[in-house]
């Protein structure tokens, strides 16, 4: 059962990754938040389609639980991504791709602390794709600034709702739980887009293959798929596999933009694709072990 939950982890990274070029496209005319609330309304509607069609109102009582804990989930992520949106302001996309990820060192490190067993190859894992992360994403060095900060505080949320995911998925029904969470990050961003953004009709239409994209394939099918993909996947692992991301960004970039991979950037993917496979070797040797 293991190599589905990392199948769909690693089906939502490269959803996600691919995202990136769709978002750089599709906010040149659009603040955070009013593509935020466009995107993720598409995400409710998909999901709620979604929950309809699997029978989810013939199982309310159920559901309610799923209700709350994604609601929960959603107020974790909102912040987590207005930290990492703001933080863009101030910093570059390459450093704050870089310290968005650095939940790859603080889920385990956090494991330790809730007495949670990580093993080597996961601690292995984790340095080779952070270190992948630093070449493929930081090109001007490591200071911090204001903007860093920022993203690290996203970081710091972004390990927070890693670690909610698990401590639940196995326990709720992971349509309805998502379709929660959604509906919360899209309400919140509607409310700040209203506070402090302005938007024309025509920029969104404009934008609407980049908010389709981002909207039904990131929103709704990757969130989800994040939810399933925890139940089979210990945290630490499951990060690794996530952080790919930003490989994919990298890829989708290179493919879709033609912006060039230099020596050092193929070097860092290299790094993370290791570190993906080392992190999950011991799981599989162990499986294998067992079954002579």
């Amino acid at each position: 059962m293991r190599w589905r939950g990392n199948g769909c982890l690693l089906f939502a990274a490269f959803i996600w990754g691919t995202t990136f070029v769709a978002q750089s496209v599709g906010m040149e005319r659009l603040g955070p938040f009013t593509y935020g609330a466009a995107r993720f309304f598409l995400g409710v509607l998909a999901l709620f389609s979604l929950w309809l069609l699997s029978g989810g109102p013939g199982r309310w009582e159920e559901s309610k639980r799923s209700f709350a804990v994604g609601a929960a989930a959603g107020c974790i992520m909102f912040i987590a991504s207005a930290f990492q949106q703001y933080g863009m302001v101030y910093t570059t996309a390459g450093k704050a791709s870089f310290l968005t990820c650095l939940y790859l060192i603080l889920v385990p490190l956090t494991g330790v602390f809730l007495r949670q067993h990580i093993r080597v190859e996961h601690w292995t894992g984790a340095v080779l794709a952070v270190t992948g992360l630093y070449f493929l994403c930081v090109k001007e060095g490591l200071s911090l600034g204001l903007g860093d900060l920022l993203e690290i505080c996203g970081a710091l949320f972004w390990t927070a709702h890693i670690l909610f995911i698990d401590r639940f998925a196995a326990k709720i029904e992971a349509i309805a739980m998502s379709l929660a969470q959604v509906v919360v990050v899209f309400l919140l961003n509607l409310a700040m887009a209203s506070i402090f953004e302005t938007a024309q009709a025509a920029d969104i239409t404009a934008a609407w293959v980049s908010i389709f994209y981002s909207g039904v394939f990131s929103t709704g099918v990757a969130f989800t798929l994040q939810i399933i993909g925890q139940r089979e996947a210990d945290p630490a692992p499951a990060a690794v596999i996530m952080s790919l991301e930003s490989l994919f960004g990298a890829l989708a970039g290179w493919l879709v933009l033609g912006e060039m991979l230099s020596g050092r950037e193929i070097f860092g993917c290299v790094l993370m694709g290791t570190g993906m496979l080392v992190s999950q070797a011991g799981g599989y040797a162990m499986a294998a072990w067992r079954k002579r």
